[in-house]
């Protein structure tokens, strides 16, 4: 079967979720990267054994479970070091979700993805769709969901890419400002995906 497989991404707040549900509810199966991620950095043992090379045993508990507070504490201040985690991560992640569209039915497959171009996840997908609302509103529906103050989400918001370049990158771009509807831009997006897939 023929298929196209597609990332959605966006900043914090932007509504990738909400538009991945969307999916869902279409019957497009999505892949929810960062969810993946966290599981795979437990059970995948090639992956533990070289976090554990790199980190240190102690950054597993006895149980297997990950030590967030102790490898959120060795990597935060140390840029190189966050790079070599996510080299060890991403490529991973990037492999589960190959294997992952392999098995799904449908001849469209997403992966939603905050970090799809910094972890070059777009290098396996067809397409990229950039979920994209202004700052503001933005800012204020991370506080508000995540219960947090201006200053932790703006500093959050530093973090990531540039919302303008990733719609440089993006091949698609659904606005979601409160004020377009986002239903018909998905509606239309996956109208363009079937007519691309029949080409």
């Amino acid at each position: 079967m023929k298929k196209i497989l597609i990332g959605i991404t966006g900043g914090i707040g932007s509504g990738k979720t909400v538009v991945s549900d969307i999916f869902r509810v279409k019957g497009i199966p999505v892949y929810d990267a960062d969810k993946e991620s966290k599981h795979l950095i437990v059970s995948d043992d090639t992956l533990k054994s070289k976090l554990t090379q790199l980190l240190g045993d102690e950054i597993y508990f006895a149980d297997g479970s990950l030590n967030r507070n102790l490898m959120a504490n060795k990597i935060f201040h140390d840029k190189d070091l966050i790079t070599q985690v996510n080299q060890i991560i991403h490529p991973a992640v990037g492999r589960d979700f190959a294997l992952w569209a392999e098995k799904q039915d449908s001849s469209i497959v997403a992966t939603e993805c905050a970090l799809l171009f910094e972890s070059g996840l777009n290098k396996i997908t067809n397409y990229s769709i950039m979920v994209y609302a202004p700052l503001s509103i933005r800012i204020q529906r991370a506080m508000q969901r995540d219960n947090a103050t201006h200053e932790q989400i703006v500093a959050r918001i530093k973090n990531q890419m540039d919302d303008e370049k990733k719609k440089d990158l993006a091949n698609f771009v659904i606005t979601n400002d409160n004020q377009s509807a986002i239903l018909p831009q998905i509606n239309q997006l996956l109208s363009d995906l079937t007519h691309r897939l029949h080409k």
